[in-house]
């Protein structure tokens, strides 16, 4: 049996002929076996996070499978155990279910139904454990990389741009679509330069009303137009010695944008109705959804400030240009979500997956962000329905096949540490189908080697 995480099957009977046949009919499925005809005796077999499955029977010379249950139960409460009982131990066997048994199989069973039993449960201890696994990648990540989720080449050059950026005082350009996260960008821009203590100013450009841009941005004197009762320090002022945040810049007015280029040049700014200029010494980062060149091209934007602020770029990929992060994204939101509902992080399961790899994520990591707390609070059958009738993804079906396939070979070869053999083995194929599959998919490999070297030395993915 091919499996990404071989369970192996902990079976304790103390009748040697059921144990032997049932030991032999687990084998022949593929199953790895370790029989024992107590629970004294299996204990040393089990250990918390241990990828095996437990079968035992209700009533054994020394301690009953039902107290054992118990135990295991304190010990790991997601593994599972299967137990065995004779008719007479059926109400037994159902109050150990409620007390966090998996499942309870009556004797005499058939080994068909006894393999079925152990194959469900041996699924569900995998998933527990590869989640278990992301889990521990998440909490791993350090600075940027855990701001910045993904493995993707792209995310890969987003966060070796951001490392390299942070701590220059360039100003930078954002682009990237609603919802693809321009603004952790800026904040990790900010957060790992040497502006950290100063404060980060996000400020809307296009969510201001036409008449207050210029105020809140540059402030204003008391007395400077009617409602002015006090001065007012603007945006641009009160990130001095830290970060301004321009948001969806392409939706300031032109007249404003000329007094932004002017203090952008000069570091200073003038409240409105006062002639004194006052030094200002931040860092300016923008973000827009459109071309800033191409709007500048149209006299939508002042090319003189394009210009201005043109010093550095970072393009974010939309989500659906890089599906394999989506697994590790949505494992990361769950939990999030799961802390901020107190409730329990559900497992993500093959099917939930093939869903979301499948959708084309027109609103980008936030609309992934939504479902993940939709998912966590149980909301999400309506979302999956919704889901598979996406008719506008603009996905052929080879396309998302593709983009399937290639998640499943990343996934496997995280989880053995892009170890080609043992990535070969655990999806079944021999070596050379992979390597083609690599130069097909454009996966590399030796990413997923540098990402463990990354995390046990404490780097950001792709550090030298």
């Amino acid at each position: 049996m091919s499996e990404k995480h071989p369970i192996q099957v902990v079976f304790v009977e103390d009748d040697e002929d059921v144990r032997a046949g049932s030991a032999q009919a687990l084998e022949l499925a593929g199953f790895g076996v370790v029989a024992h005809e107590s629970v004294e005796a299996a204990r040393q077999a089990v250990a918390p996070g241990v990828p095996a499955v437990v079968v035992c029977d209700v009533r054994l010379g020394g301690m009953s499978g039902v107290d054992w249950q118990a135990e295991l139960r304190r010990l790991d409460a997601e593994l599972p155990v299967i137990l065995i009982s004779g008719h007479g131990d059926i109400a037994m066997a159902v109050q150990a279910m409620r007390d966090g048994a998996y499942d309870f199989i009556e004797k005499p069973c058939t080994s068909e139904h006894l393999v079925a039993v152990v194959r469900r449960a041996a699924d569900k201890r995998r998933l527990a454990i590869e989640v278990q696994s992301l889990r521990r990648q998440l909490a791993d990540w350090p600075g940027i990389q855990a701001s910045l989720i993904g493995r993707s080449a792209a995310m890969q050059q987003v966060r070796e741009l951001v490392r390299n950026l942070a701590g220059a005082p360039a100003d930078v350009v954002i682009y990237g679509e609603t919802g693809s996260g321009k603004d952790l960008v800026a904040r990790c821009l900010h957060e790992h330069s040497a502006r950290r203590q100063g404060h980060f100013v996000p400020v809307n450009c296009a969510g201001l009303p036409e008449s207050l841009v210029d105020s809140e941005i540059f402030g204003h004197e008391s007395g400077a137009f009617t409602g002015a009762t006090r001065r007012r320090i603007g945006k641009f002022e009160h990130a001095n010695g830290g970060t301004l945040f321009l948001d969806e810049i392409e939706g300031m007015p032109l007249n404003v944008q000329a007094k932004l280029l002017r203090a952008l040049q000069y570091r200073t700014v003038e409240r409105l109705g006062s002639n004194a200029p006052v030094a200002v010494d931040c860092r300016v980062i923008a973000a827009s959804k459109e071309d800033l060149r191409l709007l500048s091209e149209q006299k939508r934007f002042r090319s003189d400030l394009y210009y201005r602020l043109g010093v550095a770029f970072i393009v974010l990929p939309p989500l659906r240009e890089r599906r394999e992060d989506i697994p590790l994204l949505f494992e990361h939101f769950v939990l999030e979500a799961a802390r901020r509902f107190d409730r329990p992080a559900p497992v993500v399961t093959p099917h939930v997956l093939s869903l979301l790899m499948a959708h084309a994520w027109p609103g980008n990591v936030r609309e992934l962000r939504n479902v993940a707390d939709r998912f966590v609070l149980g909301l999400f059958d309506s979302e999956a329905a919704r889901l598979l009738d996406q008719r506008g993804s603009g996905m052929s079906l080879p396309e998302q096949l593709e983009h399937i396939e290639r998640v499943l070979v990343s996934e496997a070869l995280r989880r053995e540490h892009g170890d080609i053999s043992a990535t070969a083995a655990g999806l079944g194929i021999p070596k050379q189908t992979l390597y083609d599959k690599l130069k097909r998919l454009q996966i590399d490999a030796a990413a997923f080697r540098g990402e463990v070297r990354a995390r046990e030395s404490g780097l950001p993915l792709g550090s030298t």
